[in-house]
């Protein structure tokens, strides 16, 4: 459907801005807009750039980013989008302060990963739900205690303030608000080419199973950790596992647990199960099939351990994975 109107973004720069929290979203809006002007129609974001003083803005990698406008010049946006940085830590209070002249007069507000920071500085996020990047998880906590910080989901909307991740999640939640302006072929598309997940869901972990824990150090074992993630279905058991790594089954568990900080077996559990959360929030295949392709075998046995790592069955994560993307 074509909106009566574009709307209009406003993505705000600053010293030390990361900029992949900024050129990621943009280049989702910039894919929208392509599809809806191809087909005839007008676009559905008229996105601009906004600093104090209109001033070119060095970025945390040493990009420069020139402006498009002086942000105590511009009014308030449909769709404010507050990147993350360094320039985080030390925010220029002038830039606090537009944010939280802004906020009262914008429908949605945008924080990507640490942008998150200045959002909790100019009161915009007291008293609702929020995340960021989960090494600065805990900082947003004890600084803002009337913040809800909740550190697993890539990103959390609560009414229309969305806060994401770190970094590249900016580019899920762009794709959630494509979504929800357009349609969800739109957004696929634009995942598709833009070579990322197809939308990630909100509540999906910052961590895969392969991130939460650590590399093994010794060669073997590090190749093995990627192999089990490539091969969910196969035998995994710490027999199989441990001819792989040329070790006798003692040895191999032993190692293993020291190098990775948790038992061959649990490492494995964490694998398939991650690889059962992306089939079922990625694919429309039946359950009992998502089952044997992770290695679960039975759906009984994928059950168990949805039920014992997450609280809820398959079919209920599902189900709520689609609940969100009707509210996202």
């Amino acid at each position: 459907m074509i909106p009566m109107r574009s709307r209009n973004v406003l993505v705000v720069l600053f010293e030390g801005v990361q900029s992949l929290d900024v050129t990621g979203p943009l280049e989702v809006f910039a894919g929208a807009n392509e599809r809806q002007t191809s087909g005839g129609g007008e676009p559905e974001y008229v996105v601009h750039t906004a600093a104090l003083d209109a001033r070119p803005v060095r970025t945390s990698s040493g990009l420069l980013l020139t402006p498009d406008r002086d942000l105590r010049e511009v009014s308030a946006p449909d769709l404010l989008l507050v990147p993350g940085g360094v320039g985080t830590r030390t925010p220029c209070p002038e830039l606090v302060d537009w944010i939280r002249w802004a906020a009262p007069r914008i429908e949605r507000i945008v924080s990507v990963c640490t942008g998150a920071f200045l959002l909790a500085e100019a009161g915009v996020l007291s008293g609702r739900r929020a995340t960021t990047h989960w090494a600065h998880c805990e900082s947003l906590a004890n600084r803002f205690p009337d913040i809800e910080v909740v550190a697993e989901p890539i990103f959390v909307r609560d009414g229309g303030v969305a806060t994401s991740a770190g970094v590249t999640t900016g580019i899920d939640l762009a794709l959630a608000l494509v979504e929800e302006d357009l349609n969800r072929d739109t957004a696929l598309l634009i995942a598709r080419y833009l070579v990322v997940f197809l939308r990630r869901p909100g509540n999906q972990p910052q961590f895969s199973a392969p991130l939460a824990n650590q590399t093994a150090r010794r060669e073997p074992l590090r190749d093995l950790q990627q192999w089990i993630v490539e091969h969910p279905a196969s035998d995994l058991s710490v027999a199989a596992l441990a001819r792989r790594a040329n070790l006798s089954p003692r040895q191999f568990a032993r190692s293993f647990s020291s190098e990775v900080g948790i038992p061959p077996g649990r490492y494995v559990d964490r694998v398939r199960l991650d690889a059962a959360r992306r089939a079922l929030g990625d694919t429309g295949a039946e359950i009992a099939e998502i089952a044997r392709h992770c290695g679960f075998g039975t759906t009984e046995t994928m059950r168990r351990v949805f039920l014992r790592d997450l609280g809820v069955s398959p079919s209920e994560y599902r189900d709520r994975l689609r609940c969100e993307s009707s509210l996202v």
